[in-house]
């Protein structure tokens, strides 16, 4: 028998009873199948008088009087789509994940800074160390009272360099370089003053002489109190180092620019050749004038320079010069090449400090911070002059000590009505009677 044409769909008149539609999507896991599109429940077996899979009808069956849905009507569930993210959207995504990329790497970074530095100050800690205790510090009163006032904030330390090639650093040698360096720890910025070696002055135990000696005598601590007592000063910390650190430091930085002018090329050489014998070590000879590149025998051997114009003053001067530019040198050096500075005069006892692991830790890390504005001698080059004093020789005397001194606070302190101590004013009164009898009026 031939298959019945299909009826059209015949659209209801508005106003009329609405078809009882089925749903034109599916439960989630149902396939397509025409029992679901008709509502009929999808058993795997057609129910008796359904439709055959040829399209016809069996017999005595009637049409379904409900209007079917057509398989090219039915539409696919629209299944939702992502959000297509925005290139600002993407872009600030990126930049979030690159910051914390960043975060991390930095935070490692900071971590290796400070393995590098705790390694080399453990290092500085084991060697060299010398214990200073406060109570053995002299101070004389008034500047207690300055200490809390125009002193304050400020951070005093001796800089000893001694004529030592050996490593003989504690005493029983002369500090051939006597310098303060004043910080003022709220702006970094740091004055430094050479106390010329020759300098009449009380060496603590109300016996005068040549300055340089209370280092021979009595070490560090005699030279700090030789210092505080005769200019007024607080310190209580210092660092000495040999020629060995001075010239081992420079090259681990990889040398100095200093202008040599041609008094002094004549004697760079001869000094540099007297410490390589000493030291057991070859040397290369500076062979022209000018600015130039500096290794560091070369640049103690510059330190030690005297017999040209200016004798001991020009080089307390040129002492100055090198530790400038050594300091300038260090402030732009690498983390590794500090690491190599460290190597070289921790390692090898070149250097003596009071100093602890929490005060050098504080002051590295304001190292960049730091900049030293100006720089001068004492006594001040208009209030001194110099005599042999009998069989103490030849020295720099203080015109009038006291005056030095308050030359001195407003130099440091930019004190300008600095009252210098009773203490100060009793040694001043001595230097003048023993030292007056030698001078040339």
């Amino acid at each position: 028998m031939a298959e019945e044409p299909r009826k059209p769909v015949k659209k209801k008149p508005a106003g009329s009873r609405p078809v009882n539609k089925q749903p034109t999507s599916r439960p989630a896991g149902k396939t397509a199948s025409a029992s679901y599109t008709t509502g009929k429940p999808s058993s795997g077996s057609r129910p008796a008088g359904g439709k055959s899979s040829t399209g016809s009808r069996p017999a005595g069956k009637k049409p379904a009087s409900k209007k079917p849905v057509r398989y090219e009507e039915y539409e696919a569930p629209v299944t939702a789509k992502k959000k297509k993210k925005t290139p600002a959207a993407a872009k600030k995504q990126s930049q979030k994940k690159t910051g914390k990329i960043l975060l991390f790497i930095l935070e490692i970074f900071v971590l290796l800074i400070m393995v590098v530095v705790l390694y080399s100050v453990l290092k500085f800690e084991k060697v060299g160390k010398m214990d200073l205790p406060k109570e053995e510090i002299v101070i004389n009163p008034e500047v207690e009272e300055e200490i809390a006032t125009t002193m304050k904030g400020y951070r005093n330390i001796a800089l000893f360099g001694v004529d030592s090639t050996s490593g003989a650093l504690t005493k029983n040698t002369r500090s051939d370089t006597i310098m303060i360096a004043s910080i003022n720890l709220d702006t970094g910025e740091c004055r430094l003053v050479s106390v010329y070696r020759d300098t009449y002055l009380n060496l603590s135990n109300d016996s005068y002489n040549k300055c340089n000696s209370a280092y021979a005598k009595g070490g560090p601590k005699q030279a700090i109190n030789m210092l505080n007592m005769n200019l007024d000063m607080n310190i209580e910390d210092f660092v000495t180092v040999g020629f060995a650190g001075l010239a081992d430091t420079v090259d681990a930085l990889g040398g100095i620019m200093i202008d040599v002018d041609a008094a002094e090329l004549k004697h760079i050489n001869n000094y540099q050749k007297t410490m390589a014998n000493d030291l057991k070590r070859d040397y290369t000879p500076v062979a022209s004038t000018g600015y130039q590149l500096l290794d560091g025998l070369q640049a103690t051997a510059y330190c030690r320079i005297r017999y040209t114009a200016g004798d001991d003053f020009k080089r307390a001067e040129r002492q100055r010069e090198v530790l400038m530019a050594v300091a300038d040198k260090a402030k732009s050096a690498s983390l590794s090449t500090l690491n190599e500075v460290a190597n070289a005069i921790f390692d090898k006892d070149e250097i003596y400090t009071s100093l602890d692991l929490a005060e050098i830790l504080e002051l590295l890390a304001d190292i960049t911070k730091y900049e030293i504005v100006d720089q001068g001698g004492f006594p001040e080059e208009t209030m001194r002059t110099t005599g042999t004093i009998g069989s103490k020789g030849s020295c720099v005397i203080p015109v009038d000590l006291a005056d030095n001194v308050q030359w001195l606070h407003e130099f440091l302190f930019k004190d300008e009505e600095y009252t210098p101590s009773a203490a100060v004013l009793e040694y001043s009164e001595k230097v003048k009677a023993d030292t007056s009898p030698y001078i040339k009026k």
